[in-house]
């Protein structure tokens, strides 16, 4: 048997940090390049990039240990998360523990780096990352915590970039949450019959029957807040055009759930990042064409 430092041994510690499910970083990275770049007017400082970029990997690291924490006593039971780490013992609560305390360290030590506003706002980050596991037992609305806890980047960065938080920036954070609300509903959609057993609350189970039409009608908000943020920052023709191509792909993830089928759903759900990347990509074009 390999020893507590063996290969073996780092190679849970990776599944428990999801390393080998990057769509979780994705899902935060592009909202957070979003706001790095509207806040540098097209130019960002690469210090100020590269340790977002660093502190995504981190805290969405970070999140995924404290939720299967959370969760060690619940996903055993589902079919999707039954192998996990935690759950199946190969890793003990306190390791889990103790990881999670490595990875948030890291990231605080990053924020050390950067603008004095951006510490006490990654104090509140830090708060909604580690508690939004708990919220599944609370609400049935965890899916917008978990919004908030990816959004809480934007003002983040403004604050790294510029030194305070532009009013307008709460527009994106605005459009991050309810992003969050769709693909996260999208992915309970794949739990729902598991969750209804052993009692977990999700915005599926909450929506019921009217899912598809209440993701419609958050996806069509969302393209509606990210209209606001153009007209609110000032941005062109390469960014509405980034925002049609999302709206196209939303349609598209539609179509993917219209039956509700486990694998279908999962794959709206994992195709996603490809709503955050054309929306990055016309933000990216609009400056460069300046």
């Amino acid at each position: 048997m390999e020893n507590a430092l063996g290969e073996g041994r780092w190679l849970l510690y990776a599944r428990l940090m999801r390393l080998d499910k990057p769509i979780g970083i994705l899902l935060l990275l592009w909202p957070t390049l979003w706001a790095l770049w509207i806040a540098g007017e097209g130019h960002p400082r690469p210090w100020v990039v590269a340790v977002f970029v660093a502190g995504v990997v981190l805290m969405r690291s970070a999140g995924c240990v404290i939720n299967d924490f959370a969760d060690r006593d619940f996903d055993r039971h589902v079919k999707r998360t039954a192998e996990r780490p935690l759950t199946s013992g190969k890793v003990s609560p306190k390791e889990a523990l103790l990881l999670f305390a490595g990875l948030a360290g890291l990231a605080g030590l990053l924020v050390l780096t950067l603008d004095p506003l951006t510490l006490p706002l990654s104090l509140v980050g830090a708060f909604l990352a580690a508690t939004y596991p708990f919220t599944k037992r609370l609400t049935h609305l965890p899916q917008a915590y978990l919004g908030a806890a990816f959004g809480w980047a934007v003002p983040m960065a403004f604050a790294a970039q510029t030194g305070s938080v532009d009013p307008r920036s709460w527009w994106i954070f605005l459009a991050v949450v309810i992003w969050a609300l769709v693909y996260d509903t999208m992915y309970a959609m794949v739990d729902r019959d598991d969750d209804l057993k052993i009692g977990i609350k999700s915005s599926a189970i909450l929506f019921g029957r009217h899912d598809r039409l209440i993701i419609a009608l958050l996806q069509t908000a969302m393209v509606a807040v990210l209209v606001k943020v153009g007209l609110a920052f000032g941005l062109g023709r390469f960014y509405y055009l980034g925002l049609a191509l999302a709206a196209g792909l939303m349609a598209y993830h539609q179509w993917l759930i219209r039956e509700r089928e486990r694998a279908a759903c999962f794959r709206a759900f994992l195709h996603n990042q490809w709503v955050g990347a054309v929306i990055f990509a016309g933000i990216l074009l609009d400056y460069l064409a300046r």
